[in-house]
């Protein structure tokens, strides 16, 4: 009997091993015949997984015409006789049993059967193999585009799932587009497992670094904390184990080659490789770069820093949208107030002497983008204000006129 033959869906069989599948096929038919013969104590199913072969082998004790009883464990003397000779009563009779001596009910129970145990066998295992590729970065190729995920098929064109929300904002792909992206989790659906990539989490970003950056993987440089604004901007602390190397060297590489791969695979995120150190206010002075400080004033109770700078690099700290200092404050754990510097000659209101025209919570907001005097908010500007804060349009314009209004007079 040949499966190949009469199962054929079953020749391209994904991830079961030959040991299950012999099992499977084993109790599918040992069903069977037990329906067919009522018992299958006295069969044999051989296996061959690598040709297709199944052969079952009926095996019955020759015994007198007189004593015969049970078809199913004897064979009388005179029927063994009349297909070999040779046989004598007390010894064994195997006889090859075709498919075609089954009944058709029990054969289209057979099918349905092995149908359904290979069918959870594989979701089986696939459930299992991707749950311990959790956090793993996989391959995969762009096979079907939807308006919420893109399906992708790995190299044994298993589906996995990417949802746009976890996919870069400058993500664009097309069919039969190579992709990259980590496990993210494993889900079961209706006894079915749904494998969720994702490139936005902070794994991925970890994951790409360790395959850039041999010092990572040999753990001789630590990923110590990251922060990131998938598409945009990340910051990555990092940490060496041998004081011989550099860690944001190596991680940079010559000429930047290492990092440019990952930027690449990125769709172009400016990522900002710092040195990690307990040292809090070093840490977030760091974390600030490309601002340099002036000041720094640590409430490690309530996890927050003051900090303090000269006018024209409040703007480096804050960072385009805010995305610098929010990264900080992530990197750092810190709430982070940026105040401006002000020259001895420079005069300037600071922004809560205004508290009698513009309400409390405004102030605090432009607080948070480091606008703490009445120039540094007329200095940003009404876009740059509208793009960094979440205050509405007539709110920034009536901020504006107020300020004006003062130093004019």
């Amino acid at each position: 009997m040949n499966l190949s033959e009469t199962f054929a869906e079953f020749k391209e069989l994904k991830n079961i091993d030959r040991v299950t599948l012999t099992r499977i096929l084993q109790d599918v038919f040992k069903n069977a015949i037990t329906k067919q013969y009522g018992t299958d104590e006295n069969f044999d199913i051989i296996v061959n997984t690598q040709n297709g072969d199944l052969e079952i082998w009926h095996n019955r004790e020759v015994v007198a015409d007189e004593d015969y009883q049970e078809p199913t464990s004897q064979i009388s003397l005179t029927e063994v006789k009349k297909i070999d000779d040779d046989y004598e009563i007390g010894e064994e009779y195997s006889e090859s049993v075709e498919i075609s001596r089954f009944d058709r009910r029990v054969i289209l129970a057979l099918r349905q059967n092995l149908i359904s145990k290979l069918s959870q066998i594989e979701k089986d295992v696939l459930y299992q193999k991707y749950r311990e590729k959790i956090g793993q970065v996989v391959y995969g190729e762009v096979y079907q585009i939807w308006k919420k995920e893109v399906l992708i098929l790995d190299e044994e064109e298993n589906e996995l799932l990417l949802p746009k929300s976890q996919t870069i904002p400058s993500d664009k792909f097309h069919k039969g587009d190579s992709i990259r992206a980590i496990v993210q989790k494993v889900e079961i659906k209706n006894n079915t497992p749904f494998i969720i990539l994702s490139r936005t989490s902070n794994v991925f970003l970890e994951r790409l670094f360790e395959m850039e950056v041999p010092e990572i993987e040999d753990g001789l440089i630590t990923i110590k904390e990251i922060a990131r604004i998938p598409g945009e901007r990340a910051k990555v602390a990092v940490e060496s184990y041998d004081e011989r190397i550099d860690a944001v060297g190596a991680c940079i590489g010559m000429k930047g080659a290492r990092i440019h791969g990952i930027v690449r695979e990125l769709r172009n995120e400016n990522i900002d490789v710092i040195n990690y150190t307990s040292n809090v206010a070093l840490f977030i002075q760091r974390a600030l770069s490309p601002a340099k400080i002036e000041n720094l004033k640590l409430n490690e109770t309530d996890k927050r820093a003051e900090v303090y700078l000269q006018s024209d690099e409040v703007s480096k700290a804050i960072g385009k949208k805010g995305n610098n200092i929010k990264l900080a404050m992530e990197i750092t754990g810190y709430q982070i107030d940026v105040f401006r510097v002000l020259d001895d000659d420079e005069e300037d209101i600071e922004m809560e002497q205004f508290s009698d025209e513009i309400e409390s919570w405004v102030i605090e907001e432009l607080h948070k983008i480091g606008l703490d005097t009445a120039k540094s908010v007329l200095e940003l500007g009404f876009d740059e204000l509208v793009a960094r804060t979440d205050l509405e349009e007539e709110t920034v314009r009536d901020i504006l006129n107020i300020l004006e209004t003062e130093f004019n007079q």
